[in-house]
């Protein structure tokens, strides 16, 4: 049996942050307003309406490209992309084929410990479409986030498994909330990517027939269908079958791509120039002040975090990934001088909260952070109640100090307490005691959980223990 290889593409489509749609004054924030009421007629495609061009989605898909090293175009035009669907107003997409905004460049990301690559063909600017919901026998059309500015971004069939691909999408998340050009956000639909992969015998070159998976709203998702189509496609190869080049949709109740019509071709769009809009050329110094203005970009942030800092590739990359986690840990780090234990908290127990609350609506500050790692470092509280005290400043704000006093966390490191509560124990538990000094030195534990339940779980571990056997020992 062969081993096969997979080449994957990803093709991402993210709505830009802009209070205004593409070619109209509309709102763009339409996820919670009533069906239809962010409308106009040239969302509509009303006949005689004519679209202007929103500069601020021109800037942030500038930006977007400056940050991957894509070349800005001295020229590019609009083009209508003609097809025939429900949630296509006009009955054509104003698109961007063959002169588009950005073109080129590459992204920077990691899977574990390992650095890598991969190209970008393009980024494009277009005009997203309504949303079309099927009901039994009939259809609904809300043209709200119809001509929500959108960025397309075409990547290289660079990558090779469907880990590579969940990696890429998360690094260029990264990049798209870094910059502030969009949300980043799968679940609301502001995140949507596709994937064209194909299989090929491993240490060949040529490509094999690609089939195009859509409908993967997670990275998840992603991985999951990726993982399936390629196992696919590799055993219908060898079952002597041919893959046809098709556009398949990802079921993840069923955990399986499905067939949902043959893959089109550019021709089958008929793309012409938009007669509408005229060409457009973003001048050099518009350009180069956009440069200036990028901030630290995730690829220069996990370099600084692995040079100055002395973390891991994966370390670095989890928290360069995402600005609020990145900004969170720099400014923590300056109050606290500890950037393994900074980041080993950011990983697990910040990102833990953040699952249910994300960062960014959290009441933690970098001070009441630090503040909390020096208190766990210099035994004022264990690592269970710093857990605690980091959950009562995630949701409410405060110094670390109060929160532990507040909650009654604060750890007992006064000796005379610790002894009394380890007299009272060994007093409650002769015969425990008697194991312990006839060679069962695991009969201790009984009784660090007596105290520890005398002192609700508040006791200084290592002091504890350190007190206990020296009172055995005697």
């Amino acid at each position: 049996m062969a081993a096969w290889e997979a080449v994957i593409g990803l093709e991402v489509h993210a709505q830009l942050l802009t209070r205004s749609k593409m070619f109209c004054r509309c709102s763009a924030d339409y996820a919670s307003a009533p069906p239809n009421t962010h409308v106009c007629p040239v969302c509509l495609g009303l006949p005689g309406a004519l679209p202007v061009l929103n500069r601020h989605a021109v800037e942030l898909t500038i930006r977007t490209g400056l940050a991957m090293g894509s070349q800005i175009a001295e020229f590019c035009r609009f083009d209508r992309k003609n097809y025939f669907y429900p949630d296509l107003m006009k009955g054509y997409q104003i698109s961007q084929y063959d002169r588009p905004l950005c073109a080129g460049g590459e992204l920077a990301f990691a899977v574990g410990d390992d650095e890598r690559r991969a190209g970008i063909t393009r980024v494009h600017l277009e005009e997203d479409t309504a949303k079309h919901t099927d009901r039994a026998g009939y259809s609904l059309i809300d043209v709200n986030r119809g001509g929500v500015p959108l960025i397309e971004i075409v990547g290289e069939p660079d990558l090779r498994s469907p880990n590579d691909a969940r990696e890429f999408l998360r690094a260029l998340r990264g990049v798209l909330r870094h910059v502030g050009a969009s949300t980043g956000s799968m679940e609301d639909g502001a995140f949507r990517c596709d994937a064209n992969v194909s299989v090929r015998p491993l240490g060949t070159t040529a490509f094999g027939t690609k089939v195009e998976v859509k409908n993967m709203n997670s990275f998840r998702a992603v991985y999951n269908a990726l993982r399936y189509e390629v196992e696919r496609q590799s055993k219908a190869i060898e079952a002597g079958e041919r893959i046809t080049q098709e556009t398949r949709g990802w079921d993840d109740t069923r955990g399986v791509t499905l067939p949902q019509r043959s893959k089109e071709y550019a021709h089958d769009y008929r793309y012409f120039p938009e007669p509408d809009l005229p060409p457009l050329a973003p001048p050099r110094d518009w350009v180069e002040q956009i440069r200036d203005a990028l901030p630290e970009l995730p690829e220069a942030r996990r370099a600084r975090y692995q040079g100055e800092q002395g973390l891991s590739v994966y370390d670095a990359t989890r928290i360069a990934a995402e600005r609020e986690y990145a900004e969170l840990f720099d400014r923590t780090v300056a109050a606290y001088n500890q950037p393994k234990i900074v980041a080993n908290w950011l990983i697990g127990d910040v990102r833990r909260l953040a699952g249910t609350t994300p960062i960014e609506e959290s009441r933690l500050t970098p001070d009441s952070f630090a503040e909390l790692l020096h208190m766990v470092e210099c035994g004022d509280l264990n690592r269970a109640g710093g857990q605690q005290v980091l959950e009562a400043l995630y949701a409410e704000g405060g110094t670390a100090k109060a929160a532990a006093a507040a909650h009654g966390l604060q750890q007992v490191s006064d000796e005379s307490a610790l002894l009394a509560a380890i007299d009272a124990a060994i007093a409650g538990n002769p015969k425990v005691v008697e194991d312990y000094r006839s060679g069962k030195k695991a009969a201790a534990g009984f009784l660090v959980g007596q105290v520890m339940k005398t002192t609700r779980g508040q006791a200084n571990p290592g002091l504890l223990n350190q007190l206990l056997a020296r009172r055995l020992d005697a």
